[in-house]
């Protein structure tokens, strides 16, 4: 049996027949050492492992088979040096050791593929000083080699309803290397209560990759959180970058055959993918009955989405016998309030092919004075002098109908910098059809401009 454990990984260690066998009396196992010999681990790693056992970092029923096999593809010296560098590694917030030795494998892997020799742990987070963070927040941390979780849920006591949903994350970048939780919670929560802290990690070098995303308890907080910390001096000469973050939920997929309804839509790709929840369709402006060629697939959330978009560019998955192509839908972001209290422009969408703008001008007009209306394909934007009228036109006239067709209408939300930056680069090729105003969605409501 000794012979076949010191052939695992195929180092063929021949013992020699007049060698004595390791004097093992003096080294106290626990009744564990026995079983980690039978599933094939080398001596001295299975010595090493029992060790850790008797410190007390991590406990036999804590690692579960899949760290074990793992463990057992090393050769002797890469796992000693892996079980090494998990000992050394701070414990004391990881809650499941066995997925933290898996990632410590995997980096282990990593940087011997890089060639770049395992590097001294670098200098990780001041623990007195994180320690009293949560003493004083009453918060949980949660450390896996990828990231660095605090809170999600927070305590009882700062916030006990559901997880916020869309608005209330943050994306904050250009966090310095060497920077943790000890210095980001005190000066994000003056913002309002946390949700969660995921600080990015990088397990090649041990430090932060430079970016964290937070959820707050409520829009508003996210909100302040953007005005409060956004290139805000962290460190001498250091700023942060803060944005509201969006998960984005949404697929745009095209080459979609153009006699296909939205239940045939919902129905083939639920075949294929997970999670789907809504397919949202627009049709030819001058046939109701063909689609215009994409629709946009909205999953129950982020991750969801993701598993969705990588299965269907693998190209292995077919749809109607077609590959299909995807990319992420633009997120729809919600709009900052301050700068939508101002807007005077509606814009109106499912127009019948016979509306015209005389048609349009006369069946708003009546509402107040109008500067200009402009009507493409099948929808319009309707400028008024004032807001109040703009307010007032489209609170009467959403969901009349004009010309046979019940007609939708929201507020239209100015341009926006990122967006225009998205769109130039992808339409690098096409030209842009409206350029002042872009429609701004309700959910669910991608921008008709698409395609």
């Amino acid at each position: 049996h000794n012979k076949m454990a010191n052939q695992v990984n195929g180092n063929a260690v021949q013992l020699k027949e007049e060698e004595e066998p390791m004097d093992t009396s003096s080294v106290t196992h626990t009744e564990h050492y026995k079983t980690l010999i039978e599933a094939g681990l080398p001596q001295k790693v299975a010595e090493r492992l029992d060790e850790i056992f008797q410190t007390g970092l991590v406990a036999y029923v804590d690692l579960d088979e899949r760290a074990i096999d793992a463990l057992r593809e090393f050769n002797e010296e890469g796992a000693l040096s892996v079980l090494q560098q998990f000992k050394e590694s701070d414990l004391s917030h990881v809650q499941n050791k066995s997925a933290f030795l898996c990632g410590v494998m995997k980096t282990y892997r990593q940087r011997e593929k890089q060639g770049s020799k395992v590097q001294e742990s670098t200098k990780g987070p001041d623990e007195a000083k994180i320690k009293a963070l949560l003493e004083r927040t009453g918060y949980t941390l949660d450390v896996t080699t990828g990231q660095r979780k605090y809170g999600g849920p927070p305590p009882n006591t700062v916030y006990s309803g559901v997880q916020p949903g869309i608005g209330t994350e943050v994306f904050v970048g250009k966090i310095p290397r060497d920077l943790y939780e000890d210095e980001l919670v005190p000066l994000f929560e003056k913002a309002g209560p946390i949700w969660d802290l995921r600080l990015m990690m990088d397990p090649l070098s041990g430090q932060n990759r430079g970016y964290a995303f937070i959820t707050f308890c409520s829009k508003d907080a996210a909100q302040e959180a953007v005005k409060l910390c956004d290139n805000y001096e962290i460190r001498p000469g250091k700023h942060l970058g803060v944005c509201i973050s969006v998960a984005n939920n949404r697929l745009f997929v095209g080459s979609i055959p153009k006699n296909k309804t939205k239940e045939n839509i919902l129905d083939e790709f639920s075949k294929v993918t997970e999670g789907l929840v809504d397919v949202i369709l627009y049709h030819q402006p001058d046939d109701k009955k063909k689609n215009r060629g994409f629709c946009f697939l909205e999953y129950e959330d982020h991750k969801s989405a993701a598993q969705a978009r990588r299965r269907l560019m693998s190209g292995k998955v077919k749809v109607w016998g077609n590959v299909v192509t995807v990319e992420w839908a633009d997120p729809v972001e919600e709009p900052d309030p301050e700068v939508m209290a101002k807007v005077k422009v509606l814009f109106v969408r499912n127009l019948a092919t016979t509306v015209t703008e005389e048609i349009l001008e006369k069946s708003f007009s009546e509402f107040g004075k109008l500067e200009r209306v402009k009507k493409l394909k099948d929808y319009a934007f309707v400028h008024f002098e004032d807001r109040g009228a703009a307010v007032k036109a489209m609170n009467e006239m959403n969901g009349k109908e004009i010309e046979g067709e019940e007609i939708e209408i929201v507020l239209a939300k100015p341009p926006d910098k990122k967006r225009k930056e998205r769109q130039a680069a992808r339409q690098a090729s096409r030209c842009t059809a409206y350029e002042d105003y872009y429609y701004y969605p309700p959910p669910r409501m991608p921008p008709p401009i698409r395609g």
